[in-house]
């Protein structure tokens, strides 16, 4: 099963992190945990859209390929950061067949939550990886309490807008996620947290590692 394009809500032709500050501290959150992973040389960011993570991770001396399924966000990605390869593709199960399953770590930040099957990111991820290779997966988070907050405070209808296009169609819950991940062929799954107090975050990431 493929995966839709992202909307052009998404404003690829900025070329910075997206959503300004926020963006950039949520970027260089997931470069450190990069950073710090084991014997990683490839990298796929699968979701790349304008590139700029990729970018940086290849300013860092990682060689990295970037995948989006805007043909948009590809464009600009390739005429930003030349010593990155890019490919124009959907997001699926086949990308190990046509791109290459020799990935030491695949990244996705803030994809997944837009996928009508969020299952495929997984499955295309684990195409991608080696035995054993690893995941940094992040994504808006989503719990009791900060639900409770958005309700209490009258901005539960703002949080999860139905009244334009596009956005996010999927809420994960460090639950939720972990379930997902885990049944795709994932384990020793790590979650830590990006934005705002305790149990009211903005973002989480997930670190877990491909089954050999």
């Amino acid at each position: 099963m493929s995966t839709a394009p992202l909307p052009a809500e998404f404003h690829w032709e900025t070329v910075g992190p997206a959503n300004g500050a926020s963006g950039e501290g949520l970027a260089s959150k997931l470069i450190r945990l990069v950073s710090e992973a084991h014997d990683v040389k490839t990298i796929c960011d699968l979701g790349c859209g304008n590139g700029y993570i990729s970018g940086r991770l290849a300013s860092m001396g990682y060689e990295v390929t970037g995948i989006d399924a805007s043909a948009s966000g590809i464009e600009i990605a390739a005429r930003t950061h030349p010593t990155v390869r890019f490919a124009h593709a959907v997001i699926d199960s086949g990308l190990g067949a046509s791109i290459g399953s020799n990935f030491d770590l695949v990244i996705s930040s803030d994809v997944i939550e837009h996928l009508y099957r969020p299952a495929s990111l997984l499955e295309a991820a684990s195409s991608l990886l080696k035995p054993s290779g690893g995941l940094i997966l992040g994504t808006p988070y989503h719990g009791y309490v900060k639900n409770l907050a958005l309700a209490l405070t009258g901005k539960m209808d703002a949080h999860f807008s139905v009244l334009h296009d596009g956005g996010h169609i999927k809420f994960f819950s460090v639950n939720t996620l972990s379930e997902l991940i885990t049944s795709s062929g994932f384990r020793d799954l790590r979650f830590t947290f990006y934005g705002r107090a305790p149990m009211l975050w903005k973002n989480m990431i997930c670190v877990a590692r491909k089954s050999p």
